[in-house]
């Protein structure tokens, strides 16, 4: 049983940066496709970034020229860096751990609680 936990949301103008922070329990970050997904209100969850057990990573056209998602093994932690945060940004970023990479939210096991980004114009 992999145990996820994000932190690092807050409060964030636009133009601004934030990195997620996703700590895994239970399994190694090194084992498993850890992705990242957000939840606006009135929207469904979708794809943000993901990095595969083999540290190759794939990020949503709407982020991949901003966000970042990166991985330390000797922590256990995912990271996601934000940067040049929208206010459509704005949602409930959630991690997520399967064992197959994909954008889609099925194939993923595990899942956080969610950490609130909120980004003010």
């Amino acid at each position: 049983q992999v145990t996820l936990v994000e932190s690092g949301g807050g409060l964030v103008q636009a133009g601004g940066s934030v990195r997620l922070s996703c700590a895994a329990s239970g399994g190694s970050v090194s084992r498993y496709a850890l992705g990242w997904f957000r939840q606006a209100p009135g929207r469904e969850r979708e794809f943000v970034a993901v990095i595969s057990w083999r540290g190759n990573t794939i990020q949503s056209n709407s982020v991949k020229d901003r966000f970042s998602i990166s991985r330390d093994t000797a922590k256990n932690t995912v990271y996601l860096q934000m940067n040049s945060l929208k206010p459509e940004d704005t949602a409930v970023y959630y991690c997520a751990a399967g064992l197959t990479s994909s954008i889609a939210t099925t194939p993923y096991d595990y899942w956080g609680k969610g950490t609130q980004v909120t980004v003010s114009s």
